[in-house]
């Protein structure tokens, strides 16, 4: 059977179709793009010119922060095409690059926060320990291997992606191209598909998410038995800021993943998409 997939895949924009809706949600996304933008780069460059800030820890946030410039990059401009223009279409070739730069920053970001806990847990819990596992040489070897990874998958993931057969109409009820909306549109089973997706999500998310978790019980544990106030109160202060990220991260990653396929749920699934 042939792959029966058209030029374009025609998306339907999850939100009002009114002039006014229009022209607000287009300010509101573009001034959330140019925020990220702005302020991760900040980030990046701060950390590069400042010397005191050349650790481990700062290292993994400027490629978190990179990370998410990939994220914004990927998929809010051409959001802002589509309010703008109102044509909600977009090539495939388009889609699956979108596809493969999304995948690849979800699967940094997981391997990222995992080893930025880990940073954490070994500074807290074994710090006579740290700068053994945490010197120069081990984090540019760390840092390298998680991006080779991240686009591994990527590519293997976009490859099986488009494989998939379609139907004509490709009406993807979503504003990007991730892979569970892929699925929703094709015309073939794509249980392989399916199941190839969340072994990847229990591997470079669960897996980490558990790992983290484990490492955050045993952090509060460490900070708990603390006996000066300002001893756990810096301590608690070097984790509030990635248990923030991690929250919304892993909140909104499985919210999308794990909710069920059913038109119920998509105004909630989109809304976590935003996110």
């Amino acid at each position: 059977m042939e792959n029966q997939t058209s030029p374009e895949i025609f998306y339907l924009l999850p939100f009002s179709t009114t002039k006014a809706d229009k022209l607000f949600l287009f300010a509101l996304f573009l001034l959330i793009y140019l925020t990220g933008m702005l302020v991760n780069s900040f980030i990046i460059l701060i950390i590069w010119l400042d010397n005191h800030l050349h650790t481990p820890m700062y290292l993994f946030l400027c490629n978190l922060s990179l990370v998410d410039l990939c994220y914004t990059t990927s998929t809010s401009p051409k959001l802002l095409n589509m309010i703008l223009t109102e044509n909600y279409t977009i090539s495939f070739t388009q889609c699956f690059i979108q596809l493969g730069f999304y995948w690849m920053a979800g699967s940094i970001e997981d391997l990222l926060l995992f080893t930025m806990a880990y940073d954490r847990y070994i500074a807290i819990c074994q710090p006579v320990h740290y700068h053994r596992f945490f010197n120069r040489n081990h984090c540019i070897l760390i840092t390298a291997a998680i991006w080779l990874l991240g686009c591994s998958n990527s590519i293997l993931t976009t490859v099986s992606a488009s494989k998939i057969q379609f139907w004509p109409s490709n009406i993807m009820p979503q504003y990007l191209c991730d892979a569970k909306a892929i699925m929703k549109i094709s015309c073939a089973k794509t249980e392989v598909f399916f199941m190839e997706i969340y072994f990847e999500i229990f591997l470079l998310a669960l897996g980490p998410f558990t790992c983290i978790l484990l490492s955050y019980i045993r952090i509060a544990c460490v900070i708990l038995g603390m006996k000066s106030k300002e001893g756990r109160k810096k301590a608690f202060s070097t984790c509030s800021s990635h248990l923030t990220v991690l929250l919304i991260f892993y909140g909104t990653s499985i919210g999308v993943y794990i909710m069920p396929r059913s038109v119920h749920y998509r105004v909630v699934e989109q809304v976590l998409t935003v996110l």
